[in-house]
């Protein structure tokens, strides 16, 4: 059980903060920089659940939210030596399993892409491709901070979550836009009208 009876502690004012094993760490460390894209994601997915008007997809989106308090959880809490004695929530391969299968699920309504497809449409979906996109810089982190002298105590597994999500998000995203009926093509270099250089001649 979390009580948060004060907001503010003055405990990082130095620069520093605790993990979730106690630990004292600076807060330009890369994993917090990694926890820090995280709940970004997690706004961004706050603010596309507000946007839909549908209930289901709603409550999908929140689930997807819960899971990644629990991603944070793990990220921020180092992974101890005794196994048994581990009580916080991890990322494993059941999670990745689930993101697996909703993406195919979430797909299957879809047509097949002819064309890479602008971040856009309506609000929920620009939302979702906006998520999808901090969840890419989110792996990356991650990455950054598992090959780094930082890597000890990492769940690898939050990394390979992080991947299947940003694929979660894409697809969810053009759910959100009337199934890709309402997504935007890339129509590679046909905004700008080309030169006409026969006066130069």
């Amino acid at each position: 059980m979390v009580r948060l009876d004060r907001i503010y502690t003055r405990s990082g004012d130095n620069g520093q903060t605790s993990l979730g094993d106690g630990t004292r760490i600076d807060k330009t460390s890369l994993r917090i920089q990694a926890m820090g894209s995280v709940d970004e994601v997690n706004c961004h997915l706050g603010m596309a659940a507000s946007l839909t008007d549908d209930a289901k997809r709603r409550q999908f989106i929140e689930q997807i939210q819960q899971l990644l308090f629990d991603l944070g959880a793990d990220l921020c809490t180092p992974v101890p030596d005794d196994a048994a004695a581990d009580q916080c929530p991890r990322i494993g391969n059941r999670h990745i399993q689930w993101l697996e299968q909703q993406i195919d699920a979430n797909n299957e309504s879809l047509d097949p892409l002819t064309s890479f497809i602008l971040p856009g449409g309506c609000s929920e979906a620009a939302t979702l491709h906006l998520a999808r996109s901090v969840c890419r810089r989110s792996e990356l982190e991650f990455l950054r901070l598992a090959t780094g002298p930082e890597a000890a105590g990492l769940n690898k597994q939050v990394g390979i979550f992080l991947n299947r999500l940003s694929d979660l998000l894409f697809v969810l995203g053009r759910r959100a836009n009337q199934d890709g009926a309402n997504d935007i093509l890339w129509s590679p270099d046909r905004t700008i009208p080309k030169e006409d250089n026969t006066n130069n001649q």
